[in-house]
């Protein structure tokens, strides 16, 4: 038990280029992330102003547009409950 024990810290070897480049890349994205959190969490007030007016827009625009029938679905839903049926 006298024998020498070593007590001093292991060494570190220096942290190579790519090992730098992927921790400040780990960093930037868990900003980015934050950042995203916090805009969904604290939306501006600009922004909700500028989507009622878009909306109205195309609800005007939904109307005058005529709509189209949707008869060619209906002959591929006909056709395909044929096929089941054999």
């Amino acid at each position: 038990m006298s024998a020498e024990q070593d007590l001093s810290p292991p060494e570190v070897p220096e942290p190579t280029f790519l090992e730098s480049v992927l921790r400040y890349g780990l960093f930037l994205g868990a900003i980015f992330q934050l950042i995203c959190i916090l805009a969904i969490i604290f939306p501006t007030s600009k922004g909700n102003e500028h989507e009622e007016t878009e909306s109205t827009d195309a609800k005007a625009s939904e109307q005058t547009k005529k709509p189209k029938g949707p008869t060619p679905q209906i002959r591929q839903k006909a056709k395909k409950d044929c096929k089941k049926k054999r």
